[in-house]
Formats: C-alpha cells, structure tokens, sequence
C-alpha cells in the first residue's frame, strides 16, 4: 500500500478580526451614509492638521520637541500596533501633517492661530454636516477613542474605494449593515 501524499494546503487568509476590526465596525456604525463619509475625507484630515498646527509652537525645551511631535508619535504607535499596513499610512500620513503643520507654526502669530483655528473650525463644521445627514451624532459622543479611530476610518474607507483589504471591509458590513447612498437608498460598500 502507497502512503497518500497530500497537495500542500492553501488555507485561505484568515478572516479578519480583532482590535483592527472593533475599532472599524464600532467607527463604521455611525458612519453608514455615503455623504457622511465623503465630508469625512474632507473634515478628518483638516482636523488633525489643525490639532497639529496648533501643537506645533510650543517648545518642550529640546530642539523640535513640541506637543505635537509627541502627540504625532503617540498616535503613531497606536496605529502601528492596531495594523501594520494602516499604522504605516497612517505614520506617514502624519509626519507629511507634522512637516506642513511646522511651516504654518512659523507664521506670524495671527496667520499661524488663523490657520489653525480655522482649519479646526471648518473641519468640524464638515463633520456636523455629515452627521446631519447621517441622522446621527458623532461616534466620539459615545467613545471618545472615536477621536483617534476617525483618522484610521478615512484611510480604511480610500483602501476600500481602491479595492484593498475586501476581507476587512466584509467583515465592517456584516456588522454594521450596508452603506446607504443617500435619502432612502441604500448600496453595498462596494458598489
């Protein structure tokens, strides 16, 4: 009698979970409009630029050393350890905020609190909007770490839209539902 040989197994990938994934449906949940999460990728970002513009000036004595710098790192590392592949767009994403926030921190004062103030204020201005049509308050009323998950959220959405990471965005929509395209229509995240 031959001994059977078996073809070498091709598991597919794990379904995604974990952290990574608790974060993205819990964030996911209040997010389920489709113009919600458009002003999102237009709020989110102005938002934090404006957190890091404004964190930018105060020195903490060493040369460089400012809030936002350790604000930026501490965020950073975060991202990193929720996921790799996200937590490195997300490094980036940050340090590319960090170089544009130093250039706005060098301004006269008027322009640099200008700047920030007002790259706040808008940004918020869009969030509010996008929860009006959304129906529903902002995810951070309920959990402030939707504070630190909304970033990750408008990355993970553009590497959905480009078709990355389908598993992930799979698992999102099992648990919160189907995007809604507007008053009373509602669509998959993929189409």
């Amino acid at each position: 009698m031959m001994p059977q040989t078996q073809a070498p197994s091709q598991s597919p990938s794990p379904a995604p979970g974990g952290p990574l994934l608790d974060r993205l449906a819990d964030y996911a949940a209040y997010h389920r409009d489709r113009r919600n999460i458009a002003t999102h990728f237009v709020g989110i970002p102005m938002i934090v630029l404006a957190v890091q513009v404004l964190l930018s000036r105060p020195s903490l004595g060493a040369a460089g050393l400012t809030p936002a710098l350790l604000a930026s790192l501490a965020a950073a590392v975060w991202y990193l350890r929720l996921d790799a592949r996200f937590g490195l767009v997300m490094t980036a994403l940050l340090a590319l905020g960090l170089w544009a926030a130093q250039a706005m921190a060098a301004l006269a004062t008027p322009a640099w609190l200008g700047a920030g103030l007002g790259l706040f204020v808008v940004g918020w201005a869009f969030q509010f909007l996008g929860h009006l049509w959304e129906g529903r308050k902002p995810a951070f009323v309920d959990d402030l770490r939707g504070l630190i998950v909304g970033p990750l959220f408008v990355v993970a959405e553009a590497g959905f839209a480009l078709g990355w990471r389908a598993p992930l965005r799979e698992a999102i929509e099992r648990r919160t539902g189907p995007l809604r395209r507007g008053p009373g229509g509602t669509s998959s995240v993929a189409g």
